[in-house]
């Protein structure tokens, strides 16, 4: 890894290092880094414990547990220097045991870990803001988990492991993680290596065959197949007037489908109160990114045709600028599960997502 210098037109090579030889630690050091900014993992997670020894006669313990927009459970297992030679087997036991847990149980161990660490927010309000989906619709934990490794080093046994894993369609990742350092200044990468992610989806695609809906209702199921079917008609309408978002993103059962620009995700949303499209500020905590682009918000909303709301969520680690569907609009359509309103909200989300992006994006690319 380089560092680039403006100033003289030239670069210069950082020193790779070791954890161990700059005193970090894995649970008081790399752990933490990861709960506290878990999108450096290449997505939206919600860290729902960490250090969990809730497992019945066992007093082993998993490093951290998320929800990803899915509402799947990813078991995450941090490792320094060296991943040693059982940290797969590891990570299945925990997956394993982490298989069992029920929607009420997840609500009640991540209220736990927000009454340690968070202020006592509430478990069920913020997995709902997180999955932008409505109470009757919270199933947590139906899908298969995925596991996610993160270390500087990885055995051949453990690689040799994973891909069998994978070729057997269990979803696991490998990050790598390397710290660097030129002079005082420390630097830390964090890459996946396992799968690669240019072709996590191509494989996803290639593997995709029919399963049977176990645990899941009539309702979800249909629900679930009538999100891919929507977001697919977005992705067709956009790519028939040559706009290029989605083209990399597959659609998925989601309430929300989008795309990353740095730090923010630019979305459209199936809101639980209403239709949108946002820049979403994942991991925000001291609101630098929100309060620097709110710092230009005359020049954004002067080049904006509507009404941009801006939203700074104190106490919480997200931030979101947003334009919601006018009501005078929103009114007149049916539920988004009818099909006869999907021409209408895929040319909404459309003309909205061009005239949303060209205002904010300028600024938020300089920040």
């Amino acid at each position: 890894m380089y560092k680039i210098s403006k100033e003289d037109n030239n670069i210069s090579k950082l020193e790779q290092r070791l954890f161990g030889e700059l005193g970090f630690r894995e649970r008081e050091n790399l752990q933490e880094w990861i709960a506290k900014n878990p999108d450096v993992l290449g997505e939206d997670l919600l860290i729902i414990q960490k250090e969990y020894d809730g497992f019945n006669n066992t007093n082993e313990r998993l490093d951290l547990l998320a929800l990803d927009k899915d509402a799947n459970l990813v078991i995450i297992e941090n490792k320094l220097d060296d991943t040693g030679k059982d940290v797969v087997w590891q990570a299945l036991k925990y997956t394993s045991y982490c298989s069992t847990l029920t929607t009420k149980q997840i609500i009640k161990l991540y209220q736990d870990y927000l009454n340690q660490y968070e202020h006592n927010e509430d478990a069920t309000t913020m997995i709902l803001d997180f999955l932008e989906i409505e109470e009757d619709d919270l199933i947590l934990n139906r899908n298969d988990q995925r596991i996610v490794f993160i270390a500087n080093n990885y055995r051949r046994e453990v690689t040799s492991t994973v891909l069998w894993l994978l070729n057997h369609d269990i979803q696991v990742q490998c990050f790598r993680a390397t710290p660097y350092s030129m002079g005082a200044d420390l630097f830390l990468q964090i890459e996946q290596i396992i799968p690669l992610p240019e072709t996590k989806e191509f494989m996803i695609d290639a593997k995709e065959k029919e399963k049977e809906e176990k645990g899941k209702s009539k309702t979800v199921a249909e629900t679930e197949a009538l999100l891919v079917e929507f977001w697919k008609q977005l992705k067709i309408n956009l790519t028939q007037k040559n706009i290029h978002y989605l083209d990399n993103v597959n659609a998925k059962a989601s309430y929300n489908i989008g795309f990353w620009k740095g730090k923010g995700k630019f979305n459209f949303v199936l809101g639980r109160y209403a239709q949108r499209v946002e820049l979403y500020l994942s991991n925000d905590t001291d609101k630098k990114l929100f309060d620097e682009m709110y710092a230009h918000k005359d020049i954004i909303e002067s080049s904006f045709n509507g009404t941009i709301t801006w939203e700074r969520l104190d106490n919480k680690k997200a931030a979101r600028i947003k334009v919601d569907m006018p009501d005078n609009i929103a009114n007149e359509l049916s539920s988004w599960k009818d099909k006869e309103s999907w021409n209408a909200r895929v040319e909404w989300f459309t003309r909205e997502i061009i005239n949303f992006y060209n205002a904010v994006y300028s600024t938020w690319k300089d920040i």
